[in-house]
């Protein structure tokens, strides 16, 4: 499928915001197509269901701000709709929360080790 107006064929980062609850899964299913490094981070965040209370560890929340985990991958190699592919059937549920997919265009990517840059810099090490 060719790439949606505003992404060339380099190097994208995507950033995918998602419940903790689902994070294991979704860690699985990126391994799965290929994806051998990505940054983690718990966050704070709210969408649509701000406002409602909602029950976290058996106690309510303001819901306006949730903990989810932020998922970014960089990839070069594996193709941007593939992340977005798998990342949706994995996250899917129909119900307020399940997450947002941010991309990203990189402009530029420096292994510190080697210097390598670029796609180089995001090729694994045999």
């Amino acid at each position: 499928a060719p790439l949606p107006a505003g992404l060339d064929s380099g190097m994208h980062k995507v950033s995918i915001i998602v419940q903790l609850a689902k994070f294991e899964t979704l860690k699985k299913a990126l391994n799965d197509i290929g994806v051998t490094g990505m940054t983690v981070t718990q966050v704070m965040g709210c969408g649509l269901q701000k406002g409602s209370g909602e029950k976290y560890r058996g106690a309510e929340v303001d819901a306006t701000l949730l903990p989810k985990v932020k998922v970014e991958v960089v990839v070069s190699k594996i193709p941007v709709e593939k992340i977005i592919d798998t990342a949706t059937k994995t996250l899917y549920t129909g119900h307020i929360g399940d997450g947002k997919i941010f991309v990203y265009n990189v402009a530029k990517v420096v292994k510190v080790r080697t210097g390598e840059q670029d796609y180089a810099a995001l090729q694994d090490v045999e």
